[in-house]
């Protein structure tokens, strides 16, 4: 777990999520990345009783990149309220089939259909905006910067695949192409700027590509942040 550790005080706990792996626990029981970090801080600085970690967003487990943990209950009900604000911002990278436009706003409804753990786009869903940066294409395949103004659930993975250019391994929406034995796809939560919860002070966090990134779809060394024009 420690070599996962991207920022430690006594409010945060940012971590680098490997795909593949749960941020908390479901159904099938596997190990989850907050039970490993509650064990961490347990052991590191000896606490006994159970440990407080607040978990305050997530990514599915097949994404790989950036959590942040509360680890006071003032810094959760802060972080929560900047995730409500918008005050934080997140970039993903993605690699998709096909060649989508140089770029553009996607905005559509999504619904959730929890039988089957899929969104799907539902003119009763909820709104679900992102903006997005093509980056490079190679061959059938293009490497996106993405930023979500809304938070839904598998927004990007159904927002992109509803335009016919599914996140490459995400079976689940449409891509013929396994990544990782099928527990991890392209889609890499890449960096997060926010407001610390109790410090004045912005914070800046880039979790590094995942070894099965594929070389040809790194990103150029200097990325502006995306630019909403309008508002969502």
């Amino acid at each position: 777990m420690k070599d996962l550790i991207i920022y430690e005080d006594n409010h945060l706990l940012v971590v680098e999520k490997p795909g593949g792996l749960l941020v908390q626990g479901d159904r099938t029981g596997d190990v989850t990345l907050l039970s490993m970090a509650k064990s961490y801080l347990k052991e590191r600085y000896d606490k006994p009783g159970n440990v407080y970690l607040g978990l305050v967003h997530r990514l599915d487990r097949v994404t790989s990149g950036v959590v942040i943990f509360a680890r006071t209950t003032k810094a959760a009900q802060r972080l929560a309220s900047f995730f409500r604000e918008k005050l934080i911002k997140k970039h993903y990278l993605a690699v998709v089939h096909g060649s989508p436009p140089p770029k553009g706003i996607l905005e559509d409804k999504i619904a959730w259909d929890e039988n089957k753990r899929k969104a799907y786009i539902s003119s009763k869903g909820k709104e679900a905006s992102l903006v997005y940066l093509k980056l490079r294409t190679k061959g059938k395949k293009s490497l996106l910067l993405v930023q979500p103004i809304t938070g839904r659930k598998h927004q990007i993975r159904v927002q992109l695949a509803r335009r016919k250019h599914p996140i490459v391994g995400d079976i689940k929406y449409g891509s013929k192409e396994r990544i990782y034995f099928g527990r991890a796809i392209l889609l890499h939560a890449w960096r997060v700027v926010l407001p610390h919860p109790v410090k004045d002070e912005i914070l800046r966090f880039e979790a590094p590509l995942p070894f099965y990134w594929p070389k040809e779809f790194y990103p150029p060394a200097k990325i502006p942040w995306l630019k909403v024009e309008r508002k969502l």
